[in-house]
């Protein structure tokens, strides 16, 4: 009910302020589980996504935007996105276990391989977590493109510019494999990542992004 009115309240703004186009969002299933699977430009990826679709999307977050501006914590919590401490040294699959029990669930969860915003609006190799929950929940992964999130609000920056947003959406992806198969986890996400390449047109690197603290 939060969430629902949240978005009610908050929609029109974001879209008067940022026109976002979206296509390929009948590729979202009406209800069940799937994997959102995006590239990752800026923060407010996480905002822009879920606000052209009409289910909600769950989202992992490091716990510090859920102890430190009210604002931002308050908007964390009433968008239903998970608090992840990311100094714990089993934070990765903390992770993957709280988005597991999102999908058993039958709820979307949102995932961005490369693991940490672009830092240059190129697209980075992906890390295997996003396959690992493909195969273990047998959840279909979606791809998806973000694009012009990172002129809003760029890395480094705290006041968004105005511009416009853009969501594209692939079809529905589905695998077969063990979780435990490092062969079959590297194989899924490089296919992931290929599919959201095509989506985004972006030149991609096959290396992984450098983290940065900052990161979500």
């Amino acid at each position: 009910m939060l969430y629902r009115l949240t978005k009610i309240v908050s929609a029109p703004f974001l879209h008067l302020l940022w026109p976002t186009e979206a296509t390929g969002v009948e590729h979202v299933p009406g209800s069940g589980p799937a994997i959102l699977a995006s590239n990752h430009l800026s923060v407010l990826d996480s905002t822009f996504l879920p606000l052209v679709l009409p289910r909600q999307v769950r989202f992992v977050a490091k716990a510090e935007y859920f102890t430190g501006n009210p604002v931002t914590a308050m908007w964390m919590r009433a968008t239903g996105q998970i608090s992840i401490d990311r100094q714990s040294p089993t934070s990765a699959q903390d992770m993957l276990d709280a988005a597991a029990q999102v999908l058993r669930d039958g709820e979307l969860f949102g995932i961005y391989p490369e693991g940490t915003r672009s830092p240059d609006g190129r697209l980075y190799r992906g890390k295997v977590g996003v396959a690992w929950l493909a195969l273990a929940t047998g959840a279909p992964v979606i791809p998806v493109a973000m694009s012009g999130t990172d002129k809003v609000l760029p890395i480094g920056a705290s006041v968004p510019a105005l511009g416009r947003v853009g969501v594209r959406i692939g079809k529905p992806l589905t695998f077969t494999g063990s979780e435990t198969s490092a062969r079959d986890r590297r194989e899924v996400t490089d296919e992931i990542m290929t599919a959201i390449h095509e989506l985004s047109g972006q030149e991609y690197v096959p290396s992984y992004a450098p983290s940065r603290s900052r990161s979500k």
